[in-house]
């Protein structure tokens, strides 16, 4: 028998592009910022209270956000260590600084629901007295039961 070589015939080029790799590294990018999403907010955990309230203004200025915790301690999520508490003359002193720099930047309080109505008050007169024209008070949604 006689060998034959059977000279195969060209392939043509095949010009696809294959997503499926794009669509793989989308998913992946998708998880990861689902993870890192909560970890953005910023301000110290305190136990928030529940009202109905409107959303602030997403085009503003980042908000300047001071907590106060159950036990009465203030926190400023600006510069330094966000997590050390500060007296309130230093939170005053810092407000005003940032508000010099840029007067609209909205300043919020984060209170603890059980924190005295007369130490949210004692820092909201602080906050306003360092040239916050208006605080905001931070509530959570209220939950359906």
């Amino acid at each position: 028998m006689s060998t034959q070589f059977i000279k195969p015939r060209p392939r043509r080029l095949l010009a696809e592009i294959n997503v499926v790799p794009y669509i793989d590294v989308m998913l992946v990018l998708l998880v990861v910022f689902m993870v890192a999403a909560p970890l953005l907010m910023q301000g110290v955990e305190v136990d928030l209270p529940q009202a109905p309230s409107a959303p602030i203004d997403s085009d503003r200025d980042e908000p300047l956000i001071v907590s106060i915790k159950a036990d009465g301690s203030l926190y400023i999520d600006l510069g330094g260590d966000p997590d050390s508490p500060r007296p309130l003359p230093e939170i005053a002193a810092t407000v005003k600084k940032v508000l010099a720099q840029k007067p609209t930047t909205p300043v919020l309080v984060w209170g603890d629901q059980a924190v005295p109505y007369g130490a949210v008050v004692q820092l909201m007169t602080a906050l306003q007295t360092a040239g916050a024209p208006s605080v905001g008070l931070v509530t959570e949604p209220p939950r359906d039961l």
